[in-house]
């Protein structure tokens, strides 16, 4: 036995010779040459990672990149094109002065190439089949003039080497075509022909020194002009500079004129519909399901599309709006097979390289759509629910409602409430026509929340109340639609709610109508078998609400201080205090989205669905817009 310094008893080992042979050394590092493995690990990134440098980037990120390369290349060809010291060189100067017209013929065909791949960038970078297609013919047409006008080898090399990695990667170029229709035809010649006016007048300024006399700007922009008909305009020019600048405006003018050809003739695809088998299938979902979701007989309205779970017991009705495929509410059916019916809107979405979003689901339908997608979700407002059983006009907090009701019923109006099913066609036919014409905008607004239709016979469980003041010496003159004043229309909401789809009144009847009616509906509603009633989308609620209460910091006081502002527009601060008369129950609504950088565009979106932002034709024109009710024609197959 051996004691350690420490006191602690330990077995007796063989004792270490004194001198150990020495190990071998590395002359450069000094370290033993059994640390040699160690080495390695200090050798750079770069070197450790060069096979993968050569194998290139990863197949899923190919899109965005060979979307950013072709708009670049687009400018330096656009640059070639117009502006002379870009492509000067001695080559060039020598070429300039050989017989024939291969360097002017070179330019446009720079332009023009420069041109189309800016507007195909778009479309690459969404992985769209025909922009792919486009490409790989454009870009080796790109490599021939750069290398015919400006004689640059580097400028030659560059699209080849983009459209090598088109041609590797072409299976990631596989999205179908969005839906369109025949007005983007003018669209595109509006545009082109400005974009093309604008780039005109910089070629014919372009070549200062090589202009005979000044001309002033409105004679460059005739020439412009002119030049866009391929015929001459007023400004000369020394040398060859004159046929570069015709060829060039020509080429202009060619292509505004074969893009909006493309644009007017190309087979239309029309956005997806719903089919009298598909509006079958979804009723007979929300007769099994329906009571779960307030929004769920709002996913018939006839201008969405649909897809279906495998098993058919669930569905995510949809509409595509700026390349986002926005679904609303939650999926209609059996919770169970929400999943499979999320996967299939997935698959549309990423065959077609939409977007894809979700306005308004509840809780239960974000945490589903979340765990399956992949996705992200925000609270984005609430909904207002009323529980006919607790609703009573009594009470300080109904006092102004309660003031309201009675100020009105004693100026002599009167309500109606029925089922559509329990009104004539006739009678029908006139709350169309006054909701039709109290409408404030041209455009029907509503998404999410809005059927888009009164009356239909297949919605006889529909609910409508109406407003009438009887003629009488204090009464006003009978109005185009007799004594109605005011119209509600509520949709069922599974066997025992309905929710509010639209309020519309005469705009010379008394204040207040909407009040009136939502409750004379309240009222009505336990002999229609109706225990609950869903009111409004209050957007942004709990903000406003928590940003008005004693003690709000400042942050919270800003937002809303900025959502009382944007109300002027979009009547935010409005809807709640209007729902908050009628003490309800707020059930919060979420969007689901991809990432924080596309929730801009799916906004836009959302406000152009919900008829708050429109793009349309002039009137005269919109003839060329004509809604073609067919199911879509590339609808991935179930």
């Amino acid at each position: 036995m051996s004691v350690t310094l420490d006191g602690d008893k330990s077995e007796s080992a063989p004792t270490r010779p004194r001198h150990t042979p020495a190990i071998p050394a590395d002359r450069l590092t000094g370290r033993p040459l059994h640390d040699a493995p160690r080495l390695f690990q200090r050798v750079p990134r770069l070197f450790r990672r060069a096979p993968q440098l050569f194998r290139g980037p990863r197949p899923e990120s190919v899109p965005a990149h060979v979307g950013t390369a072709c708009a670049l290349i687009g400018l330096v060809d656009i640059a070639a094109g117009v502006f002379p010291r870009f492509r000067h060189s001695r080559m060039h100067s020598f070429a300039e002065v050989l017989p024939g017209a291969l360097g002017p013929f070179a330019a446009a065909l720079s332009l023009s190439v420069g041109v189309l791949l800016l507007l195909l960038a778009h479309g690459l970078k969404r992985r769209k089949r025909r922009a792919w297609r486009a490409a790989v013919v454009l870009l080796p047409a790109g490599a021939v003039s750069q290398f015919g006008y400006r004689h640059s080898f580097v400028g030659a090399l560059l699209p080849i080497v983009l459209f090598t990695l088109l041609l590797r990667h072409r299976g990631e170029f596989a999205a179908l075509p969005d839906p369109r229709s025949r007005w983007k035809a003018l669209a595109n010649f509006i545009l082109m022909g400005a974009g093309s006016i604008g780039l005109g007048l910089i070629i014919v300024s372009a070549h200062p020194h090589r202009t005979l006399g000044s001309p002033g700007l409105t004679d460059r922009l005739e020439h412009v002009l002119y030049g866009l008909f391929g015929m001459q305009g007023p400004v000369d020019y020394t040398g060859s500079v004159d046929w570069t600048v015709g060829y060039s405006l020509g080429a202009l003018g060619l292509l505004t004129a074969l893009t909006t050809v493309y644009f007017a003739f190309r087979p239309e695809h029309p956005a997806a519909r719903l089919t009298e088998e598909d509006e079958q299938r979804l009723r007979a979902l929300l007769a099994r399901h329906g009571h779960r979701d307030s929004l769920g007989h709002f996913a018939l309205r006839r201008d969405k599309g649909v897809v279906f779970s495998p098993s058919g017991k669930a569905a995510v009705c949809y509409r595509v709006v700026s390349g986002v495929m926005l679904a609303s509410g939650d999926p209609i059916g059996d919770v169970e097979a929400w999943p499979g019916a999320i996967e299939r809107f997935m698959d549309e979405a990423k065959a077609h390289s939409w977007t894809p979003a979700v306005m308004g689901c509840s809780e239960t339908g974000g945490e589903v759509w979340t765990r399956e997608t992949g996705l992200d979700a925000l609270e984005l407002g609430d909904e207002a629910v009323v529980d006919v059983a607790d609703f009573s006009l009594h009470g300080r907090s109904m006092r102004n409602v309660r003031q309201m009701v009675k100020r009105i019923e004693r100026a002599g109006y009167e309500t109606r409430v029925r089922r559509v099913r329990d009104l004539s066609e006739a009678e029908l036919a006139r709350i169309r026509g006054a909701a039709d014409d109290w409408r404030g905008t041209d455009t029907e607004r509503g998404f999410s929340m809005a059927l888009g239709r009164i009356g239909d016979p297949a919605d006889g469980d529909s609910v409508i109340a109406t407003a009438h003041r009887p003629y009488g010496p204090d009464a006003p003159a009978p109005g185009p639609h007799g004594d109605l004043r005011a119209v509600l229309h509520f949709v069922p909401w599974g066997t025992d709610g309905m929710s509010l789809d639209l309020m519309r009144r005469d705009r010379t009847a008394d204040p207040g109508m909407n009040e009136l009616l939502i409750v004379a509906a309240l009222r009505a509603a336990p002999g229609l078998g109706v225990a609950r009633v869903s009111l409004n989308f209050a957007m942004f609620r709990s903000a406003l609400a928590r940003g008005e209460r004693l003690g709000a910091g400042p942050v919270l006081r800003g937002w809303r201080g900025l959502l009382v502002f944007l109300s002027r527009w979009f009547q935010i601060e409005s809807l709640y205090r209007f729902n908050a008369k009628f003490q309800p129950r707020w059930e919060p609504r979420y969007v689901v989205f991809r990432s924080t950088g596309e929730l801009p565009r799916i906004g836009f979106a959302a406000m152009r669905a919900e008829g708050f932002v429109t793009i349309a034709l002039p009137r005269p024109l919109r003839h060329l817009n004509r809604d073609r009710r067919r199911p879509c024609a590339h609808t991935t197959p179930v």
